[in-house]
């Protein structure tokens, strides 16, 4: 295969010889076996890698290779390290399956691989893409970028790693804006259209799952179409891939990526720089990194790998070049991620060996407590040590699942520029999967491609509070509209509002919900203070007509005017002004039933005393006739009698009322949401309006005998009074009903205490205040001769 060469896969070649050659130098890890090792290139290319394959499984290696095996009667590998890709190896362990030949894989990460009914002899030191993808996704929901593109190869590896990705993303709440692969190789045409895809799109951050050579192709189209403005997210494939820099600079810094576990190897720079010419003999792989890198011809040959036209250009090499001299990515110890998983693949193998010779006959994992054996290997046993293997190795425990994938940690790599214009890849978080706080991530430390400011990457900005997502028909749910939240909810950046509690309100900001604010007819507030205001102003009224006639008691004002009754009307009158007070202030159980039971009593004896006064009055007329002697029958007791009588009615319909459904406190949140009204409930409508048609009952009474006897012949007839009170008294109370039913909270208690201090006056005023006048005023009319004039 005319493939490039790769000094980073060399080194990784040159670092599992440094392994084993470190392990058969210990004498605490396989002290009395040694280990040997074929090496084939695969190519990466599934043809060649099947091809190397069954030569390591069935004992029969190339003349020529680079082998290192000290048994030279038996070739066969009863392991394999490889392959770096994960396509590659998912074809080679189809093959290793009937072989039972396990597969230590270095850098082939697709979740894939972990399917063990699938692949049960493959294990691996690189971290499958299920915890990579993971990581990714808490990577894009940490910044807040809930709108990304995501382009990739057409590979197994990139098709698996991207569909995790995207259920991964989609717990976060994160949207594709678009998912684009590329075949392989990378077609111009293709190329082009992926660019015009990215730059058309509103995402600015991009993940990106391709190797160092596609995105070298993608990112000379971004140049070309001016695309600059991008976020890339690399995957762990190019995250630390230090040869596009150069190139691109411009357009890579602040890139994020996760890289494996970086590990500083002891000995191995020295080892990788001691490389001789001298060994290309035993190796054409170093024949040509020797050439490529000191651009010269070794014993003026021209290498199978490299042009001869090309080769014919070049020098001899003299021998003397040193590797110390020249930089080169094979000697770069500064980023030992793949190369240390190469390091723990050869251990883990030696650890599984070292486990097999020490294992105790009869004590061992198969069939009668035998042990492995070691002589010669047998693969299907050495799969079943490698994957109970656990060690540590440069202070790092290494450990397995149940699929053979390692316990998994990443570093979180930032693309920024040195001084000297380098790449230097800076560490500013972490991954790790066994933790419960698995990302971390040092904000501080991340420089961006454009400044310090952290990029945005949404499809739809955020919803203010108060309003709500409506997710737009046909469209991701990243992309939305905000529409305002109902009354009584609330919405914090959520998907739907929410209703606040029957005892709470929203904010103003409509982003919390709040206590309510509790509402009642208070004594403090203007209207409290002007209804007891006036409340005490007519019962201190009252006071004075009552002391005025208790004053002129025996005059003949007072004394034709049924003087008993006026007293008891003026008392019950004052009580009247005085239950009006009882509806101002919070409500309590017992209040409520005060408050209507006294306004129903005392209206009723107030009623119940003019219907007697109206009575005496007509009676009176009837006792002037001759021959009539009605008077007997209704003299002071009686009168009396029947004001008791008729509040006695009332009595028993507030008993009624109070021992089957009383009235009581309640909370009211219907009419002024953002409000809790406390006010008293009748309880029963029925006993509530039995009270008030009681009363218009006595009321209507009244009324008709007064207007019969307003015409009667009397200097001073007290009819013509009552009548006019009871039309007052009429009004107020009918237009109380409807405004009583139309209003809400303390509106509805002040209008009740307005209709009972409006009757309460009417009655003052039209029946007492002319008796006043005159008593007061007139008193040439206070005598029994101008009263008793026709």
């Amino acid at each position: 295969m005319n493939k490039s060469f790769s000094p980073r896969a060399l080194r990784w070649m040159r670092t599992m010889a440094f392994a084993v050659q470190e392990i058969n130098q210990r004498q605490d890890l396989l002290p009395h076996l040694k280990l040997g090792y074929h090496i084939r290139d695969s190519c990466d290319d599934i043809p060649v890698s099947l091809k190397n394959t069954l030569l390591l499984a069935n004992g029969q290696p190339e003349k020529g290779s680079g082998s290192t095996c000290l048994d030279t009667h038996r070739k066969v590998s009863p392991v394999i390290v490889g392959d770096a890709a994960s396509g590659v190896s998912m074809a080679v362990l189809r093959i290793l399956g009937s072989f039972h030949v396990p597969l230590v894989s270095y850098f082939a990460s697709c979740s894939c691989l972990s399917n063990q009914k699938e692949f049960p002899t493959f294990m691996r030191t690189m971290p499958s893409d299920a915890i990579q993808t993971k990581a990714l996704a808490r990577l894009v929901s940490h910044f807040h970028w809930t709108w990304v593109g995501v382009i990739g190869l057409e590979s197994d590896y990139a098709r698996f790693a991207i569909q995790l990705f995207l259920q991964e993303a989609a717990r976060y709440n994160v949207c594709a804006a678009y998912v684009h692969f590329l075949s392989l190789p990378p077609i111009k045409d293709a190329v082009v259209d992926l660019v015009k895809t990215i730059k058309k799109s509103s995402a600015r951050v991009v993940l990106s799952v391709y190797g160092d050579t596609e995105m070298r192709v993608i990112l000379t189209e971004c140049r070309r179409q001016n695309v600059t403005d991008l976020l890339w997210i690399a995957s762990e494939a190019w995250s630390t891939s230090q040869s596009l820099w150069t190139d691109f600079e411009d357009l890579l810094r602040g890139t994020l990526g996760f890289a494996i576990r970086k590990g500083d190897i002891p000995g191995l720079g020295m080892h990788l720089t001691s490389l001789h010419p001298s060994q290309e003999l035993t190796s054409h792989f170093i024949a040509e990194f020797w050439e490529e890198t000191f651009n010269c011809r070794l014993n003026d040959s021209v290498n199978t790998h490299t042009h001869a036209e090309e080769a014919q250009k070049r020098g001899s090499c003299s021998g003397l070049e040193e590797l110390n001299e020249v930089y080169s990515v094979y000697t770069d110890v500064s980023q030992l991620r793949v190369t240390y998983n190469v390091y723990k693949a050869v251990h883990l193998i030696a650890h599984a060996l070292h486990d097999m010779s020490v294992c105790v006959p009869g004590k061992g994992p198969f069939s009668n407590g035998t042990c492995g054996s070691l002589a010669p290997v047998l693969p299907w046993q050495l799969l079943h040590y490698l994957k109970q293997t656990m060690f540590t190795t440069l202070g790092e425990e290494v450990r397995f699942d149940e699929n053979g994938d390692p316990i998994a940690s990443y570093d979180l790599m930032n693309w920024q520029k040195a001084q000297d214009g380098s790449l230097r890849l800076m560490k500013v978080g972490y991954y790790d999967d066994s933790l419960a706080q698995d990302l971390f991530i040092n904000e501080s430390a991340v420089q961006w491609h454009k400044g310090f400011q952290t990029p945005v990457s949404i499809c739809s900005e955020s919803c203010l509070p108060g309003f709500r997502k409506a997710i737009r028909k046909g469209q991701p749910i990243c992309c939305f509209d905000c529409i305002p939240c109902a009354e009584g909810e609330i919405s914090n950046e959520t998907v739907n509002c929410l209703r606040c509690s029957e005892d709470t309100w929203p904010n103003r900001a409509q982003n919390h919900c709040i206590p309510k604010t509790i509402e009642f007819l208070s004594y403090h507030e203007t209207m409290g203070i002007v209804l007891w205001v006036v409340s005490a102003f007519g019962a201190f009224a009252t006071v004075a007509v009552l002391g005025v006639f208790v004053i002129y008691r025996k005059t003949p004002m007072v004394r034709a005017n049924n003087m008993e009754l006026s007293f008891l009307l003026l008392l019950f009158l004052c009580a009247c002004f005085l239950i009006g007070l009882t509806f101002i202030g919070e409500p309590t159980d017992w209040f409520c039933q005060i408050r209507y039971t006294a306004f129903g009593i005392s209206f009723a004896l107030c009623i119940s005393c003019i219907l007697a006064k109206t009575v005496v009055v007509m009676m009176a007329f009837r006792a002037n006739l001759p021959g009539s002697n009605v008077m007997k029958w209704f003299g002071p007791a009686k009168q009396r009698a029947s004001v008791i009588v008729c509040t006695s009615i009332q009595v028993l319909i507030c008993i009624v009322w109070l021992t089957t459904r009383p009235p009581y406190a309640a909370q009211n949140t219907r009419f002024l949401s953002a409000k809790i009204i406390l006010e008293c409930v009748v309880g029963s409508e029925v006993g509530f309006w039995c009270v008030l048609g009681y009363i218009g009952l006595l009321a209507c009474m009244c009324f008709l005998m007064a207007f019969l006897a307003r015409k009667l012949p009397d200097n001073f007839n007290e009819a013509k009074f009552i009548t006019f009170s009871m039309l007052i008294f009429f009004a107020v109370w009918i237009t109380f009903i409807p405004v009583y039913v139309s209003t809400s909270g303390k509106y509805t208690v002040a209008v009740h205490v307005f209709a009972i201090l409006a009757s309460a006056f009417g009655l003052l005023f039209c029946i007492f205040i002319p008796k006043c006048y005159i008593i007061l005023f007139k008193p040439e009319k206070n005598n029994r001769q101008h009263m008793m004039r026709k």
